[in-house]
């Protein structure tokens, strides 16, 4: 693990994290935004519209109203997720809109077609009303075959994605829940692997209440953590039965006053302090830091203790902070440290192998499938405290998270398709390797131009 003397100074360590910030302001008006829609039937005359285009056309039409299933054979439905925000969470900026959230979106959609294949339409909805947002999701669903709900606020977030889930057709997934309680279990796995803890034992402290720690809680239970063992924490302090202010409003944060019944068997009150002290495992998920957590808190963790600090743009606590107050694996959400806890790491695949199956919906067993195929693929098996994840440059990472999933959703009935575990292999690997050849042919003949600077 980091040694103090080892590491950068923390003004460096900033500056690193501010350049792709400067980086980005300077690219993006450059390409006008990072995706765009590219034709992939051959266009070798003008006969060519007539089969596209009128009057060709009516055919697969006319299939498809016998036959609506026949929508996946005859368009893109098959392999097209619309990314749907209503900009009211960004990352860490808050709040800030459908307009100033799209270029997020727009990222979303280039993740998901370079690492998986997948084609995706970035969606930014001019409402925060949940209603509007359950009710324009259910309208445009004919056109895709998966949505991923993308930086929704909480409480509303809940909602909208239990309801939709109820009521769609197609899979609904809000990536800020699931996608990170995925990959959060994934590196947990790893991690209790190397210091021998069984998760069912292991006192877990989750520092933050949002969407992400709610949903890494779920996770975390159903692959076998004792809730009355945990600890959640939110910004009034240690959830338990008698907080009066959240069962005030326990019609609205259902998933809160759910946490207040089930976990903290012994009744702990106070705060992050007084929730760290004997826990093995620390997962938060708050304020950006750092200072959020102090090493003096760490240092009254259980011996080995785990310290997964996901803020961004800063961790709760610095990694060598953590380290050095004796925890013995530390993960965080950013790249420039070991151990990044990073989403893109679950969705891609996940959608893969969702989407190679024609899946109804994405399951909670779907995702720890995906976390437990994402733990298997880490570096030396995952015994290496530094590296307990691969990284979203080992493609082949997705191609097993595609499998994962694809099998678990024929194992749930849940799967319109049925394929082998070989052709879901083939499959995904094909489909993946060609985003990545057409991108990168683009790159090599000048139709994706070299940015300012690198001619």
């Amino acid at each position: 693990m980091l040694e103090v003397k080892e590491v950068l100074n923390v003004q460096e360590l900033l500056a690193k994290a501010h350049k792709p910030s400067a980086d980005a302001m300077q690219l993006h008006p450059f390409y006008r935004g990072k995706i765009e829609m590219m034709p992939k039937g051959c266009i070798r005359s003008i006969d060519d519209f007539a089969i596209w285009y009128t009057p060709g056309v009516a055919a697969p039409c006319r299939a498809i109203q016998k036959d609506p299933q026949l929508v996946y054979e005859h368009t893109n439905k098959w392999n097209t997720v619309a990314v749907i925000s209503d900009g009211s969470r960004v990352l860490g900026l808050g709040d800030i809109g459908p307009k100033a959230g799209l270029p997020v979106m727009e990222g979303k959609a280039l993740l998901y077609k370079w690492l998986a294949g997948v084609d995706s339409v970035p969606i930014t909805l001019d409402t925060k009303d949940p209603d509007e947002i359950i009710r324009t999701v259910l309208i445009v669903q004919p056109s895709f075959g998966g949505i991923n709900l993308e930086d929704i606020a909480q409480p509303k977030c809940f909602r909208v994605l239990d309801t939709l889930r109820e009521r769609a057709e197609i899979p609904v997934w809000h990536d800020d829940q699931q996608g990170t309680a995925c990959v959060t279990v994934a590196g947990l796995l790893n991690a209790l692997k190397i210091v021998r803890k069984p998760i069912s034992e292991v006192r877990i402290a989750f520092i933050g209440s949002g969407a992400s720690n709610v949903a890494i809680t779920r996770l975390c239970f159903k692959t076998g953590a004792d809730p009355s063992k945990c600890i959640v924490v939110d910004s009034q302090g240690i959830l338990h039965r008698e907080r009066h202010d959240i069962f005030m409003r326990r019609a609205e944060f259902v998933d809160k006053w759910r946490l207040c019944q089930t976990t903290n068997r012994e009744g702990r009150k106070g705060g992050i302090a007084e929730a760290l002290v004997g826990a093995d495992v620390c997962v938060a998920l708050c304020t950006p830091g750092p200072g959020i957590i102090k090493p003096e808190w760490v240092a009254q963790m259980a011996s080995d203790a785990i310290v997964f600090a996901c803020a961004n743009p800063v961790p709760e606590i610095w990694p060598w902070e953590a380290a050095g107050a004796g925890a013995a694996i530390v993960a965080t959400g950013r790249s420039d440290f070991p151990n990044q806890v990073n989403n893109s790491l679950g969705f891609p695949g996940i959608f893969r192998g969702t989407l190679d199956v024609r899946a109804k919906t994405i399951t909670d067993e779907m995702c720890i499938a995906a976390a437990e195929a994402l733990a298997a693929a880490a570096p030396d098996g995952g015994q290496n405290p530094e590296c307990i994840l691969p990284t979203m440059i080992e493609w082949e990472v997705f191609v097993q998270e595609a499998v994962a999933v694809g099998m678990k959703a024929q194992e749930q009935g849940l799967a319109r398709l049925t394929l082998s575990a070989e052709a879901l292999r083939k499959q995904a690997s094909a489909i993946i390797q060609r985003a990545r050849k057409i991108t990168e042919t683009m790159m090599e003949t000048g139709l994706i131009a070299e940015p300012p600077g690198n001619e």
